[in-house]
């Protein structure tokens, strides 16, 4: 029942097809040859009206130019134009405030301006108009600025300088203030012989040392250590090495007599502190790796709990062989360190390990030179304890409550053996 229900292909065509032969063979229609002639003709009439009106347009014609629409609002819907309704629902717009812009928001500043005192400071005192400029890096002999304050204060008595009140000083101002004024009143002016040890005193300090050089030879002192003086003279522009020395030795005599001399001496003296650190470490490196005679095959590393799970002991090996092989105190050991590891061929296909940065490089390497001067600190002890402990003297038995044996000669074995 199920199959007769369903159509076949024959009686689907028929159905499709049914009346279409009758009326492809049907030679009755409603539109003739005429009509259709009659149709082109109107379309060729239209055409020729359209390109004669738009011949006739100009210019001036095309800036007008408007479509032939009627003049419709998106307000208006339905009869009605909800513009007006929109103005009259509208509420009044209440316009804020311009905002005042500070021009400084440095907290600090404001209170320093709110809490100053009313008093001005006072004014900086007057010089010589040709005084020479003296700096204090170029040590000159201490009775030189004896003889230019001489020269100040007298300049000053002479311009009738009275000496202002400093309230920076607070309860002290006023003595200082008046100190000050007796040693500018009772200022007598330079004899000529003071003239000419002033002159003599300008020849004796290192005047052709600029701010410069000094900058140049405290960062070298900082880089290289205070008794390197060959590197020392090569950083210094324009300065011979016996130049460099003579000035150390000055520097290193009289480096109190600076303004920064605390904080320029710790510069220096953190400097040292990093070489003493690359030196220790050096030799650290060397007392490991020596003891081995193919480092790069049987280096052992004790690393207790502090192995961690990303670089392999092949790996650390490799790092700690070629750190020691390609120096530790250069500058960029990291990236000689990084471009080794990509030659390795047996690092080939490890690509965590080609992959890492000198920075992590540099990481790697900190956490195993702990390692290893934690493992040569334990040496040392254990050596130093077994040379503190006494060994066995010669005779006494080690068992306890055991008189010593008797030591007998071998010549008096023999004789008993004769007898």
């Amino acid at each position: 029942e199920a199959s007769g229900d369903k159509l076949a292909k024959e009686e689907m065509l028929s159905m499709i097809r049914h009346g279409a032969n009758h009326i492809f063979a049907s030679k009755d229609s409603d539109i003739t040859d005429e009509d259709i002639d009659a149709i082109l003709e109107k379309g060729e009439k239209k055409t020729a009206e359209i390109r004669e009106k738009l011949e006739k347009l100009g210019e001036g014609t095309l800036r007008n130019f408007t479509l032939d629409t009627n003049d419709y609002s998106v307000y208006q819907f339905q009869g009605e134009d909800y513009r007006e309704k929109q103005k009259m629902n509208t509420v009044a717009w209440i316009e804020p405030p311009k905002r005042e812009r500070k021009a400084n928001y440095a907290v600090d500043a404001y209170f320093r301006e709110a809490l100053r005192v009313s008093e001005p400071r006072a004014p900086k005192a007057p010089r010589p108009p040709k005084q020479p400029n003296v700096q204090d890096f170029q040590f000159f002999p201490p009775r030189l600025f004896e003889l230019l304050d001489k020269e100040i204060y007298h300049y000053r008595k002479t311009v009738s300088y009275k000496v202002p009140k400093n309230p920076d000083l607070g309860a002290d101002a006023v003595k200082v203030m008046r100190e000050e004024q007796k040693q500018i009143d009772e200022a007598e002016p330079l004899t000529e012989e003071e003239l000419a040890e002033k002159e003599e005193l300008l020849q004796q300090g290192f005047t052709n040392w600029n701010r410069r050089d000094f900058q140049q030879f405290i960062k070298a002192n900082e880089k290289y250590g205070r008794e390197d003086y060959e590197n020392i003279s090569k950083e210094v522009e324009g300065k011979t090495p016996e130049e460099v020395i003579e000035y150390a030795n000055v520097f290193w005599e009289r480096y109190s007599e600076l303004t920064d001399s605390d904080k320029i001496i710790a510069q220096i003296e953190k400097g040292e502190q990093r070489i003493q650190r690359k030196q220790d470490i050096k030799r650290a490196l060397d007392a490991k790796i020596k003891p081995y005679r193919a480092p790069f095959h049987q280096l052992r590393i004790q690393y207790g709990t502090n192995k961690g799970k990303n670089y392999t002991e092949e790996e650390d090996r490799f790092l700690v062989c070629m750190l020691h092989q390609l120096g530790f105190d250069r500058d960029m050991v990291y990236e000689e360190l990084k471009a080794a590891i990509r030659r390795a061929p047996q690092f080939r296909f490890d690509w965590f390990v080609k992959s890492r940065t000198a920075s992590e490089l540099q990481r790697r390497c900190n956490t195993l030179i702990t390692l290893i001067e934690r493992e040569n600190q334990e040496l040392e002890e254990k050596e130093q304890q077994s040379k503190k402990k006494p060994g066995p003297k010669a005779g006494i038995a080690r068992g306890p409550g055991k008189r010593p044996a008797p030591v007998m000669n071998d010549t008096s074995n023999k004789k008993a053996k004769v007898k």
